[in-house]
C-alpha cells in the first residue's frame, strides 16, 4: 500500500486532537501522582501503625497489579457501587494512583538521604513537625528527586494508549478509529509512532537538563 499524503493531511486534525488529550492526561496524571506519592511517603513514615500499615499494603497492592486492570476497575466496576466517572477523569485517576505508588519510593529515598543532623538541628531550633518538613526536609529532599520523577512522567506518557480501553479519545484511540473507518492503517499508526517519538525525545532533552540542574546538587 502506497503512502497517501492527502490522507495524512485529512486525518491530521483528528490525530492532533488525540495528542492534546494524551498530553492533558499525562500532565494531570503526573500532578496527581506527585501529590499521591508524597502523601504515601509521609503516611508510611507515621509512627502509628494503624496508619502506616494500611497505606503500605494499599501501595504495594496497587504497584503489584497491572495498570490495565486498575483502569478497568475504576471505569467499569466502580459504577456498580454508584461511582460513575467520565473516561478522562477515570484515566487520570488510574494513572495518578498507579504512578503515585512509584513516586512514593522516590520521595522515600530522597527523604532518607537528608542527613540526620538536619532533623536534629530542626528539633534544636524548636521547629514544629510541619515547619521541619516544609522548611528543612522537603526543600533538601525534592530537588535531587526531580530527574527520577521526570522519568516516571515519560513512562506515564508512553502508557497513555492504555486509556483507549476505557474509551478515552487519546492519540491511539483516535488513530484506531480513523484506521477502522478508512481501512488504512499505515498512515495513522505511523503518525502515532512519530508523535510519541517526537514528544518523548523532547521530554528526554528536558530530563537531561533537569539532571544537569538538579541531579548533582551537593549537600
Amino acid at each position: 500500500m502506497e503512502w497517501d499524503w492527502d490522507f495524512v493531511w485529512k486525518i491530521m486534525p483528528t490525530l492532533i486532537e488525540g495528542v492534546k488529550i494524551t498530553i492533558i492526561a499525562t500532565l494531570l496524571g503526573s500532578v496527581l501522582s506527585t501529590v499521591v506519592g508524597l502523601a504515601i511517603a509521609l503516611l508510611r513514615r507515621s509512627p502509628t501503625r494503624l496508619i502506616s500499615m494500611p497505606v503500605s499494603f494499599a501501595a504495594e497492592f496497587i504497584r503489584g497489579t497491572p495498570l490495565l486492570v486498575q483502569l478497568y476497575f475504576i471505569f467499569y466496576v466502580l459504577p456498580d457501587f454508584g461511582i460513575l466517572l467520565p473516561p478522562l477523569v477515570a484515566g487520570v485517576i488510574g494513572l495518578g494512583l498507579h504512578y503515585g505508588t512509584y513516586t512514593a519510593e522516590v520521595y522515600r529515598a530522597g527523604i532518607d538521604n537528608v542527613p540526620r543532623g538536619q532533623w536534629e538541628a530542626a528539633k534544636a531550633c524548636n521547629l514544629t513537625g510541619g515547619q521541619t518538613w516544609t522548611h528543612v526536609i522537603l526543600p533538601q529532599a525534592i530537588p535531587p528527586m526531580i530527574p527520577a520523577l521526570a522519568n516516571y512522567f515519560i513512562a506515564m506518557f508512553k502508557e497513555t494508549p492504555l486509556l483507549s480501553v476505557i474509551t478515552v479519545l487519546e492519540l491511539m484511540n483516535q488513530a484506531k478509529s480513523v484506521a477502522n473507518s478508512y481501512y488504512r492503517y499505515v498512515e495513522p499508526m505511523t503518525l502515532v509512532g512519530a508523535f510519541f517519538l517526537t514528544i518523548s525525545l523532547l521530554s528526554v532533552f528536558g530530563l537531561r537538563w533537569l539532571e544537569k540542574r538538579y541531579g548533582r546538587i551537593e549537600r
